[in-house]
């Protein structure tokens, strides 16, 4: 009780989820800048406000804490689960070798193939944010509202990513706060 007067002790549940949600931001980073390196193609679906279950029960249901090695094994070629999409959901892999909708868009680049009308498709159809990898460059890229932006860097990589992050956190503390407000009458 002593602690708790002088303020020793504090509420450390935001800085936990700030800790978790760099690491989260670290691990995928790596693994994906290493499958760049490599060019071992990759894809992972990030899903926000809409859920995207009926895509996960087209995986092979993983529900693990995000790990680099773990991505890394998922997509590393002629191994079970490579083919297809991740699915992740706040800070955990719900699924791999997922199936997404394919974009129909006459204006996508020739060069690019399934991975990419993949990640395309899903994001115009729901609010989720992808991540590719293309197996033949190399090269990062994003897709978000049917949109598609290449040859991120790691600092772009990082940028996306964290926004990602910091508006999931931030998304929670607004909730809990509206919840708080309507609790006491609508008096904050």
């Amino acid at each position: 009780m002593e602690q708790i007067g002088r303020g020793a002790i504090r509420d450390s549940s935001h800085l936990n989820d700030q800790e978790e949600n760099a690491h989260v931001v670290r691990e995928i980073t790596g693994c994906l800048l290493s499958l760049s390196r490599r060019r071992v193609g990759a894809l992972l679906v990030f899903e926000q406000k809409i859920g995207l279950k009926d895509v996960i029960e087209t995986g092979t249901r993983l529900d693990s804490h995000i790990s680099s090695a773990l991505l890394e094994n998922i997509f590393e070629p002629n191994t079970p689960l490579h083919d297809g999409a991740v699915l992740i959901r706040g800070s955990r892999i719900m699924a791999a070798a997922c199936f997404l909708p394919l974009s129909e868009g006459k204006s996508i680049s020739r060069e690019l193939g399934t991975r990419h009308r993949a990640a395309l498709g899903i994001t115009e159809t729901t609010d989720a944010v992808t991540l590719i990898v293309s197996e033949e460059t190399g090269t990062i890229s994003m897709a978000r509202a049917g949109r598609l932006t290449r040859h991120l860097d790691r600092t772009a990589l990082e940028q996306v990513l964290l926004s990602m992050y910091h508006q999931r956190e931030g998304s929670l503390w607004a909730a809990l706060w509206e919840k708080t407000r309507r609790r006491k009458g609508g008096a904050a």
